[in-house]
C-alpha cells in the first residue's frame, strides 16, 4: 500500500524519534518491551505522535472520532452526565480530549437544560491538542487543565478512544509456550525479537487470556498492564470520592478477543487516513492502537474498588440516551440541516459501522445509570 509521503520537517522529527529509541535498544542489551517502544512512539516528549505537534484528529489528520461526527454525540452523553452530576457532584473530569469537541458540546447541552458544572478538568498529554482545546473552550471558564490523575475527585469521568491508545505488550505462543514480543534492530531496522516473559507478564496473560492452552502455536495478540493499571487507578479514585466513569472505545470482551481467528492481534496504525499493521513505519508521524479487552479492563476495575455499572454497544448507549430524540429537535422537512445530522447518527449507531464495534464501559460507585441505559446493559457477557 502506498503511504503519503510527510514533509521534510516530519520526516526529520521521526528520524530523531528513530535515533532515541535505537539508543534506548543499545543501552537495554540490544531489545526492549514492545510496550516501551509503542510508548516512546506515541508519548516521547516533543517527538511521540500525541506529544508532538503534528495533527491528530479531522480531515488533516490521521482519523476523525465520534465527537467530530456531530454534536448530537455530546449531547446524548450530557444526558447521562447530567443524571451522574445529580448523585455525585458538578464536576466532570476527561481525558484525551482531542479536539476539545466534546467538552465543548457536552457544557452547552448541559447548560442548555440549567445543569451547572463547577470544573471540567481535562488530562491532555498532546500538546497540539491542548491548545487546540484551550482555544475551543476559551468562553468556557470552569475548564482546566491538568497533567494527570487528580488526588481526589467525584463527578463524571469521560474518556473517548484513550484506552486504545495506551501501550500493550505483545505475545506469542510458541511450542514452548508464551513468549514476550521483544523490539530489537536488524540490519539498521527495528524488527521483532523473542524472550520467556518475567512473572509478572506471564502471570497477566494467564489473567487475561482464557483458554490459551486451546490457541495455536504460532498466536500473536496483546495484553494490556497500561490500560489495567489506569482502571485501578480510576477505580479508586472513584471509590473514594464518588461518580462513574464512561468510556468509549472500540474491543471485544475476552471471549471474543482471543479466538482462533484473530491470530494476528489487533494491533493497528493510523496514518492520514490510511489503515495498515506496521508500527515501525515513520515512528511519531503514525497512531499505535490495539483494541481494548474490556473484559480486563473491567476485572481491574472491580478489584480496585468500583463497581461495574454497565457495559453495551455504542448503539445502546447512544439510544437509551436519547440520540434519536435528540435529532428530531432538527424538523425532518428541513433536508439541509436534517439530512447531515441523520446520517452522521447512522454512523454513529449503525451495526455496520461503529454500533456494534464501539463499546460502552461504565464504572463507578454509588450511581444508579438512568433507566434505558441500565436496560442496555451487557455486563453478563464480559
Amino acid at each position: 500500500m502506498s503511504l503519503p509521503e510527510p514533509d521534510s520537517d516530519a520526516l526529520a522529527a521521526s528520524h530523531a524519534l528513530q535515533q532515541l529509541i535505537a539508543t534506548e535498544i543499545a543501552q537495554h542489551d540490544g531489545s526492549i518491551m514492545f510496550a516501551r517502544f509503542m510508548e516512546l512512539a506515541l508519548y516521547a516528549p516533543r517527538l511521540g505522535y500525541y506529544s508532538g505537534g503534528a495533527a491528530k484528529l479531522g480531515r488533516d489528520g490521521d482519523f476523525t472520532t465520534a465527537p467530530e461526527i456531530t454534536p448530537l454525540f455530546g449531547a446524548a452523553l450530557a444526558r447521562v452526565t447530567a443524571s451522574i452530576i445529580a448523585q455525585s457532584a458538578p464536576n466532570i473530569l476527561e481525558f484525551g480530549a482531542g479536539t476539545g469537541k466534546l467538552a465543548r458540546d457536552v457544557l452547552t447541552a448541559l447548560a442548555a437544560d440549567g445543569v451547572a458544572v463547577d470544573s471540567y478538568a481535562i488530562v491532555e498529554l498532546s500538546g497540539e491538542l491542548r491548545a487546540r482545546q484551550q482555544e475551543a473552550l476559551k468562553d468556557f471558564p470552569q475548564v482546566r487543565w491538568l497533567d494527570g490523575f487528580p488526588d481526589t475527585f467525584s463527578g463524571v469521568v469521560l474518556a473517548n478512544e484513550v484506552l486504545d491508545a495506551m501501550p500493550v505488550e505483545l505475545v506469542t505462543k510458541t511450542p514452548a509456550g508464551w513468549r514476550q514480543v521483544m523490539v530489537t534492530i536488524d540490519d539498521g531496522r527495528f524488527a521483532f525479537a523473542e524472550r520467556a516473559p518475567d512473572a509478572a507478564l506471564a502471570a497477566q496473560i494467564g489473567r487475561q487470556i482464557p483458554d490459551a492452552d486451546l490457541l495455536e502455536v504460532g498466536y500473536l495478540t496483546e495484553v494490556h498492564p497500561v490500560a489495567g493499571a489506569f482502571m485501578a487507578t480510576l477505580a479508586r479514585m472513584l471509590a473514594g470520592g464518588g461518580g462513574a466513569a464512561i468510556l468509549f472505545d472500540y474491543g471485544f470482551p475476552a471471549h471474543e478477543y482471543y479466538v482462533d481467528d484473530r491470530t494476528g492481534g489487533t494491533l493497528m496504525c493510523h496514518y492520514r487516513h490510511h489503515a495498515h499493521a506496521d508500527p515501525f513505519y515513520l515512528p511519531g508521524l503514525q497512531d499505535v492502537t490495539a483494541h481494548v479487552d474490556f473484559t480486563a479492563m473491567a476485572l481491574a476495575a472491580q478489584d480496585a474498588g468500583a463497581d461495574v455499572l454497565a457495559y453495551m454497544s455504542q448503539a445502546g448507549f447512544l439510544l437509551g440516551a436519547g440520540i434519536g430524540e435528540l435529532l428530531l429537535r432538527t424538523d425532518p422537512q428541513d433536508a439541509l440541516r436534517y439530512l447531515p445530522q441523520a446520517n452522521a447518527v447512522q454512523k454513529l449507531v449503525s451495526p455496520s459501522e461503529m454500533g456494534e464495534l464501539f463499546k460502552v464501559l461504565v464504572v463507578g460507585k454509588g450511581i444508579d445509570l438512568p433507566a434505558p441505559i441500565a436496560a442496555a446493559d451487557r455486563s453478563h457477557r464480559l
